[in-house]
């Protein structure tokens, strides 16, 4: 039985964190995951273990200075807003824009002007734009009372991250093919490298996503579905993913679960009329995501991470293991998998949280940050 509250915690956290830049390393820009590591974990039943992770994490790496504001975006000017968006020097600018709107509208109202605006750069930091806002979100609808100015904040940074990462993939997506989810996974054709299969690799398939096979084709592909039914298949399918590519670096691949169950918390939250292209972006992204970090099908759709999955510990023990083990991958994949598996018991969601358990080092051990 835990001592402090869900809302207490994440205050408290947010508090503690809220001097962090946006981005963190030494010769890289990462993605801050301090506020969705703590919320997340508040989430998994472990507010106790909130502030000393919060100490954890301030110690595993640097965080950069945030970018100042500089100059104002008008929100109701396009021409003022638009160039801004994916500039990073800008992220101060953007910051101050959603402070703004935050505090002359309520929270909901904001989020509906903006998302059409920004979903077309779901990619944003690897979709951590995304991510963060879906955090901050469920923080204010999750918490008793009024919400807090901290809370209010941190859906302003998430907001503002993902406007000043804000990056476009290629193509436009859209949900009028025939096939269902597993089907259009694979009909993707996976390509072998040239040399070692590496991060640099990854950002070069990336930057020349359109010229690899397949990826045009992909994009009109996928059958319309309800929201609700496709997020679970998403996040089933990346579980899966997940689970059948244990050659791969661990970390990329659980954005493929973290992203749509992140979509899960907000749709309520839209209008109806914005579901169905947010779904379409979230299939581009996922065939960016395959594209880029796989070479073939390898274990996918198969029974062989049933091996890896003999000594899976009980569904209650996985929140307070992923609390231990400290990266921040870890505890937002766990607590999603565990959320979806909630909607759909398919053990591949346990499964792939204890995989990645095992497979990203832990965080007093350096993480597993390097290059995401």
């Amino acid at each position: 039985m835990t001592s402090i509250s869900y809302s207490d915690a994440l205050n408290d956290a947010l508090e503690r964190m809220d001097d962090l830049g946006y981005e963190r390393g030494q010769g890289v820009d990462l993605a801050n995951h301090g506020p969705m590591g703590a919320e997340a974990l508040a989430l998994l039943g472990q507010e106790d273990e909130v502030a000393r992770w919060v100490v954890r994490y301030r110690k595993a790496m640097e965080h950069h200075e945030p970018p100042a504001a500089r100059f104002a975006l008008d929100p109701a000017d396009e021409s003022s807003w638009r160039p801004a968006l994916g500039a990073f020097d800008r992220a101060g600018d953007w910051e101050r824009l959603f402070a703004r709107e935050l505090a002359d509208a309520h929270w909901r109202e904001v989020l509906a002007r903006w998302w059409p605006r920004l979903i077309p750069g779901l990619f944003a930091g690897l979709t951590h734009g995304l991510i963060r806002t879906a955090h901050a979100v469920r923080g204010l609808y999750a918490a008793t009372g009024k919400p807090t100015s901290l809370q209010l904040n941190e859906l302003a940074r998430g907001l503002a991250y993902w406007a000043a990462r804000y990056a476009e993939l290629p193509g436009y997506p859209r949900l009028g093919g025939s096939y269902d989810l597993p089907a259009a996974v694979a009909a993707l054709p996976r390509v072998a490298p040239d040399g070692p299969m590496g991060p640099g690799t990854a950002r070069r398939r990336l930057d020349t996503l359109d010229r690899l096979p397949g990826y045009d084709e992909s994009l009109g592909r996928l059958a319309p579905e309800q929201a609700p039914r496709l997020l679970s298949e998403m996040t089933l399918q990346f579980a899966d993913v997940y689970l059948g590519h244990p050659e791969v670096y661990p970390v990329p691949l659980v954005h493929g679960v973290t992203a749509p169950a992140a979509v899960r918390i907000v749709l309520p939250h839209l209008p109806h009329e914005l579901h169905e292209p947010t779904l379409a972006r979230l299939w581009q992204v996922h065939t960016a995501f395959l594209l880029a970090f796989t070479t073939d099908r390898r274990e996918e759709g198969t029974d062989a991470w049933r091996s890896e999955a003999r000594d899976l510990p009980p569904l209650d023990e996985l929140g307070a293991r992923a609390a231990e083990h400290g990266d921040e991958h870890v505890i937002k994949f766990t607590e999603a998998c565990l959320r979806e598996y909630a909607l759909r018991p398919d053990p591949r969601y346990p499964a792939a949280a204890y995989a990645a358990q095992r497979r990203i080092a832990r965080l007093d051990d350096g993480g597993g940050v390097r290059g995401v």
